[in-house]
């Protein structure tokens, strides 16, 4: 489908609407009565929390990060910075990182690293979606020395085109 402003679009609405529900459901289910924070990626991330929210049916806070990667260009510069850090402590937390896309996956093994060292009780990502070939780590985060490990759980919304797969 094609639009006339914006050009292909690889997403139907409907489609979109429903993972971001089935996602919110899930979530819903695996922190029901745990102490669930979302920390939103800003600014592409804002949307799809605010989407995924109206979708979650249990209590939880919300916090937000700016950070980049990107320098000048939209290319990426190998630097992660934080624009903008929490404004909360989240440790002994359970923590969700809502990203929108992953791309390079250099910015979530940074906030993987960062947040991880911060001693949530678990920390999680829900991405919209991924580039084509980016593979980002989901198997574990390493918290505090004197932790163990935390695992960390990548869930995509993935749509079936060759550009987003």
């Amino acid at each position: 489908m094609r639009d006339p402003v914006i050009g292909e679009i690889l997403v139907q609405p409907d489609d979109l609407k429903q993972r971001v529900r089935s996602l919110g459901a899930q979530i819903s289910q695996d922190y029901e009565g745990r102490d669930l924070l979302l920390v939103c990626v800003l600014k592409g991330a804002v949307f799809f929390l605010a989407d995924l929210m109206r979708s979650i049916t249990i209590p939880c806070e919300v916090d937000f990060m700016a950070v980049s990667s990107y320098g000048s260009a939209t290319d990426s510069s190998g630097v992660v910075r934080i624009l903008k850090d929490l404004d909360r402590a989240i440790e002994g937390r359970d923590v969700v990182i809502v990203e929108d896309i992953v791309d390079s996956g250099l910015t979530l093994q940074y906030l993987l690293r960062n947040l991880g060292a911060r001693g949530p009780a678990s920390l999680e990502v829900c991405a919209l979606t991924r580039l084509k070939g980016v593979h980002p780590p989901a198997d574990a985060v390493r918290t505090p020395s004197d932790a163990p490990r935390t695992p960390a759980r990548l869930n995509f919304l993935r749509t079936s085109t060759a550009h987003h797969p």
